[in-house]
């Protein structure tokens, strides 16, 4: 079994190490059941494994799909909204 150290910082942070955020297929958003097994050791279960909820990119993304017209940045949006203004 391969271990990995994290340190807590003064917030009680910790990072969950990137090898393992990738086997277990953990994405932002998902939540983490912490048990208290004994005084030195802890289970962490993962609560939530369908959590997949899109950001904005993956909106834009889905977006130029159905019309792939669309603007691809930012400054191509404000110009084109601003184009209207003008009309």
């Amino acid at each position: 079994m391969q271990e990995f150290i994290t340190t807590i910082t003064e917030r009680g942070q910790t990072s969950i190490p990137a090898a393992i955020r990738k086997a277990a297929n953990l994405t932002p958003g998902q939540t983490l059941r912490w048990e208290l097994c004994s005084d030195r050791e802890l289970r962490v279960i993962i609560t939530n494994m369908s959590v997949a909820t899109p950001n904005a990119v993956a909106m834009i993304g889905y977006a130029r799909r159905l019309d792939p017209t669309l603007p691809s940045s930012t400054d191509e949006w404000i110009k084109e909204l601003r184009a209207g203004e003008e009309d």
